[in-house]
């Protein structure tokens, strides 16, 4: 009872991981044959908490994103390929890990432009991205300095700025994201966090909320709207008139 009382003053999804941990220590007792099975269901029949309310992340302005592209040093070789990554997740809304794998061979011609042609995302759906012509010319410049013709657009550079055949990891991506934001003076800053971005700023641009679903590989029009959270506007938060 004193351990639970400890948890009122804490948030649903604090409560909700350490009742995990819980979960976990007790199979972990279960297997060992420390406790019996019976005595392990009655310890693990425990719900979560539900949390009320939509977790709208994290996001920047246009200006910021502006900022945030100009961060890389594009007179140098990581330079141009770290302006590709942050374009890219800004630009066409990738998860960190279709950027990290993505290949020369997705960038085709579909309907008289650019496009990334059939990303598998998340639940194996299957989605064309239109590339951005600023977006398009980062990465031309990119591959034609360090050569890359096929293979992963994406590649390691040493700290001598020589390309690295090996590939760039998904982590790696994380990394220069959070580098990059902190340089305009924001922290905890992440790669999700930039595709967030590209929806927000699409649809305050006057996009269309199924387009928008499209472009982030979304299954229905729910998901889309929770992810934006639409229903609340924070820039011109409806209780800035009161009249108080």
């Amino acid at each position: 009872m004193e351990w639970r009382s400890t948890l009122e003053s804490l948030s649903p999804s604090t409560i909700n991981v350490r009742l995990s941990a819980v979960r976990k220590m007790v199979g972990e007792a279960r297997r060992a044959r420390m406790i019996g099975q019976e005595e392990a269901a009655s310890l693990t029949d425990i719900p979560n908490i539900r949390q009320r309310g939509t977790r709208l992340g994290n996001w920047l302005t246009r200006e910021q994103a502006k900022d945030l592209l100009t961060v890389p040093d594009r007179s140098t070789l990581k330079g141009k390929r770290d302006y590709v990554i942050l374009s890219l997740l800004v630009g066409c809304a990738l998860r960190r890990n279709e950027l990290a794998e993505l290949d020369v061979t997705t960038i085709q011609q579909r309907e008289g432009r650019w496009v990334l042609a059939d990303l598998e995302g998340k639940g194996r759906r299957i989605r064309t991205v239109a590339i951005p012509i600023w977006v398009k010319k980062g990465i031309d410049v990119w591959m034609t300095v360090a050569e890359i013709k096929d293979g992963r657009l994406l590649r390691s550079v040493s700290k001598s700025g020589k390309i690295n055949r090996d590939t760039l990891s998904d982590w790696a991506v994380w990394s220069i994201v959070e580098q990059s934001s902190k340089q305009i003076g924001i922290e905890h800053f992440g790669a999700h966090d930039l595709r967030r971005t590209c929806a927000k700023l699409c649809r305050k641009n006057g996009g269309d909320l199924e387009q928008i679903k499209f472009l982030l590989g979304h299954s229905s029009i729910q998901t889309t709207e929770r992810y934006l959270g639409s229903d609340q506007e924070i820039a011109v938060a409806v209780n800035d008139n009161l009249g108080l």
